[in-house]
């Protein structure tokens, strides 16, 4: 995998995009790696002196996704506004901006957190659960929790929102699912979600902050 690194990054780009896409399409059985060197442009014999084999390039890019997700997302998350609500607008607007930067790598993420990764490497499961800890705690870092309601459960509220973000999300990508990227409508839906949010805030906060 050394000499995959150091090709041009054009060159690059173009053999990650073509397996990233038919890996999220395909899944792991699946996914042809003849698709694959036809999108990308080269010789099956190149792919392979890249790689030993599939198994080695789909550990690849999931190592390379899980990468590209903590610098091109987490980092940039803005952990200094103390309003929940407010943060998961920030979020919101953050991810659909890293989304639409690396295409590829979201689709691709999106089926493998869906799928069953019991089959990786312990060092890729544990880089994964690492990324889920870290993303929570960036969600809910310095929370400003004196926002909340005080005569409910603080716990339970957190997790009525986390399950409402989950059945969203769920609904959201059976809905655009099969659509191209240039169709849809990005801003429909952040203002929808930005709307439940409000809805959240109004039902869940102290009346005098809201």
């Amino acid at each position: 995998m050394k000499k995959f690194e150091t090709l041009e990054e054009e060159k690059k780009r173009r053999i990650l995009e073509a397996s990233l896409f038919e890996f999220a399409e395909e899944g792991y059985e699946k996914a042809s790696t003849n698709n694959i060197v036809k999108e990308a442009g080269i010789g099956k014999g190149m792919l392979f002196y890249y790689f030993k084999n599939k198994k080695q390039l789909y550990h690849y890019l999931v190592e390379y996704s899980l990468r590209t997700i903590q610098e091109q997302y987490f980092s940039r998350i803005d952990t200094d506004e103390p309003d929940f609500i407010e943060r998961m607008k920030k979020v919101t607007r953050l991810k659909w901006e890293v989304y639409l930067e690396n295409l590829a790598v979201f689709q691709f993420s999106s089926t493998l957190f869906l799928s069953d990764m019991s089959g990786l490497p312990e060092r890729l499961l544990s880089q994964y659960k690492k990324l889920q800890e870290d993303g929570f705690a960036l969600l809910y870092k310095d929370i400003d929790l004196t926002l909340f309601r005080k005569d409910v459960s603080r716990d339970k509220l957190f997790h009525i929102i986390q399950y409402f973000l989950g059945g969203y999300e769920e609904r959201l990508k059976n809905e655009l699912k099969g659509q191209s990227v240039q169709a849809i409508d990005f801003e429909k839906y952040v203002k929808e979600f930005f709307e439940y949010l409000d809805v959240l805030k109004v039902t869940f906060y102290e009346e005098e902050r809201t």
